[in-house]
């Protein structure tokens, strides 16, 4: 009995330690874990702020942004699903108010995570997988009352890619008992997962939806099939830059559609020639996706936040100053970009007891549904056969459509409606419909 008075006594100590006030409201705890000598991985958590007597009674949702080398303290949070929005107002279909959100700058060199050196920087999936579960040895040693609440992992774009071996590496460690964790799933948003699927599929896409025409159809199909012949080869850093060049031909055979949704407004031809200026294609994609108003400039005013109120708020004196989007991570990983890593989520789904999702904007372009749904069809399972069987149901949420699922095993895949790239903030309704299915609220 004295033991466990103990036991409650410390679990009790360290969440009032760790408990602060940040950045908007709630409790909430951030800092640095060193993942390896010379390499810092920068976490903000918010505790929920539901109606409960603990915040242990509710799941911890992990959340992994893309890039690779975008900041999911700035924008996961504050462009979908934080507390607040970019703004500072408050953001009704927050995943806080439901559940305990830990936003990850990953990989290490995104937002405010850094590196002492650059060779430090991770050079593959991998190695971004292991630091995660670095990651998350410090972070239960810190929050011990973490672990045996159910764990959730959720990503986007990039986080398709490294949520999945992240996910493997993590269950292994578990089961080897390297760490104690209570983790039951991870879901996949419009996922990087199979490359070069992505890319053949925005071809097709794009002249369906009478974007481009018959000449712009066979323009982007021979600059993605010559993509796909460069990984066939094995020559992946050049099968990067090809990407890079197929984006580019799409910007300007689409007069500058909105990569991340078709349907949002855009500079158009304005947007084309910006690109075509620029330095790094995947930093000006990044600082394009968050201009859902053509008359302003978000990434400057996430810049403005990050770099000012927040790192005042946090104190975050050690370090780098934050950045939106990572080049030298990005770079660091072009030779690694257009790896699949199909095989881990095979793996995840033949080998382990997780529940396992995929789910897809219909809007989406970068990672378009169709190539999406291609992968996933291709996946060798054990519950292939069933899955194939399988009815899509409808997705109704308050007697509104918002998309489809089918499910065999542990299993889902999901399309929805009205959203495209960012899921969260596209289709709230959708999103939360989502966040039930695996972690029973939302």
């Amino acid at each position: 009995m004295r033991v466990d008075i103990i036991c409650i006594l410390l679990v009790i100590c360290v969440t009032v330690t760790t408990a602060k006030s940040g950045y908007g409201p709630g409790e909430q705890d951030w800092g640095f874990f060193d993942v390896r000598k010379g390499a810092h991985m920068f976490y903000w958590l918010y505790y929920t702020t539901a109606n409960v007597t603990s915040y242990t009674q509710r799941p911890l949702a992990i959340w992994l942004q893309g890039g690779p080398g975008a900041s999911a303290t700035g924008y996961g949070n504050f462009e979908e699903l934080g507390p607040l929005d970019l703004y500072g107002l408050k953001r009704n279909h927050s995943w806080v108010q439901e559940m305990n959100v830990l936003f990850i700058d990953n990989p290490v060199g995104s937002g405010f995570s850094y590196v002492d050196n650059l060779l430090h920087l991770t050079k593959n999936n991998n190695e971004i997988a292991l630091d995660l579960v670095s990651f998350m040895k410090g972070f239960y040693q810190l929050h011990p009352e973490f672990e045996t609440v159910p764990l959730h992992i959720f990503c986007e774009s990039y986080g398709g890619k490294m949520a999945p071996e992240f996910a493997l590496e993590l269950y292994n460690a578990i089961q080897r008992g390297d760490l104690r964790s209570n983790f039951k799933s991870v879901a996949l948003g419009d996922p990087w997962t199979s490359p070069i699927d992505s890319v053949l599929a925005w071809a097709p896409l794009l002249l369906q939806m009478g974007i481009v025409d018959q000449d712009g159809f066979e323009k982007i199909a021979a600059s993605a099939a010559k993509t796909e012949e460069l990984i066939k080869e094995g020559k992946w850093m050049q099968a990067t830059n090809q990407w890079g060049a197929t984006e580019t031909i799409i910007a300007i055979e689409s007069k500058g559609v909105d990569f991340y949704n078709i349907e949002r407004p855009t500079k158009g031809d304005r947007f084309s020639q910006l690109l075509l200026r620029s330095s790094n294609i995947q930093q000006f994609m990044y600082r394009t996706m968050v201009q859902y108003d053509v008359d302003e400039d978000r990434d400057q005013i996430l810049d403005d936040l990050m770099r000012g109120p927040v790192t005042r708020a946090l104190n975050v004196t050690s370090g780098k100053r934050w950045g939106s989007q990572s080049s030298i991570t990005f770079t660091r990983l072009q030779g690694d970009f257009m790896k699949p890593v199909v095989h881990i989520v095979e793996k995840l789904l033949n080998y382990t007891n997780l529940k396992v999702g995929v789910y897809s904007g219909q809007l989406d372009l970068i990672c378009a549904t169709p190539g999406t749904v291609n992968w996933v069809n291709k996946m060798q399972w054990s519950y292939k056969s069933e899955y194939t069987a399988a009815p899509r149901i409808a997705i109704n949420v308050n007697r509104v459509l918002e998309g489809y699922e089918r499910s065999a095993g542990n299993f889902t895949m999901l399309w929805i409606n009205r959203a495209g790239h960012m899921v969260p903030e596209d289709n709230p309704a959708g999103m939360s419909y989502i966040l039930r299915k695996y972690t029973n609220f939302g």
